[in-house]
């Protein structure tokens, strides 16, 4: 059985098989010792997505004590649930986010975590939505799209978001207004140029729009 560890844009973190092209966490561990999800699904503000591998190092998932490892789709998912590029393994990306903060381009990373998290849950501890008109949201951003979530990728176009890939491309609705699932501070930031690594899925989809859903 497959452990609990997939994140969605809606920052839900679910047991799923298909793989993640990016790794995370959310600042410390958040599982027991026999590998189960504790009911706080964080364990401090600093939530992360890095490099699924880096300078040749090995970690077994929910190690008993260790931080509790999360995969990602890919950056647009992680971004959507509220994490960052990490500054070690990610550096680069990291520096052009902080460099495109709105107003702001020399916080510190605790900085930025603290103003995240507070776009990122309730007090009840849910994620925190907000609606925008689809029209006024740059690319890479997340939304819930009735009972499924989606990617506003380029080209205008949206598609439909799984943890196995992206699928249906169709055109924009750009009248709709929807309920977003990026963080409005990560928003500005992709409306300021930042572009997140997509799921293969995603560019041979926006490559090819008409070849309709993937099978």
């Amino acid at each position: 059985m497959p452990l609990q560890n997939r994140v969605g844009p809606d920052g839900v973190i679910e047991a799923v098989a298909a793989r993640g092209t990016l790794m995370g966490n959310r600042g410390g561990c958040i599982h027991t010792d026999d590998r189960r999800l504790k009911r706080r699904h964080w364990a401090s503000d600093r939530w992360i997505c890095c490099l699924l591998e880096f300078r040749g190092r090995r970690r077994v998932p929910m190690s008993p004590g260790l931080y509790t490892e999360l995969f990602f789709l890919d950056e647009a998912t992680a971004l959507a649930a509220g994490h960052r590029p990490c500054f070690e393994c990610r550096r680069a990306d990291a520096e052009r986010f902080r460099s495109l903060w709105p107003g702001q381009s020399t916080l510190s990373a605790p900085e930025m975590d603290a103003m995240l998290h507070a776009e990122r849950l309730t007090p009840a501890d849910t994620k925190k939505t907000w609606t925008c008109r689809l029209e006024l949201l740059p690319a890479g951003s997340m939304f819930r799209d009735g009972a499924g979530m989606s990617l506003l990728a380029g080209d205008g176009l949206e598609l439909t978001w799984s943890h196995e890939g992206y699928s249906d491309a169709r055109p924009v609705r750009s009248a709709a207004t929807v309920e977003v699932l990026t963080p409005p501070s990560i928003v500005a930031i992709l409306s300021a140029g930042y572009r997140p690594m997509l799921h293969p899925t995603a560019t041979d989809l926006i490559a090819s729009p008409t070849r309709g859903p993937l099978p």
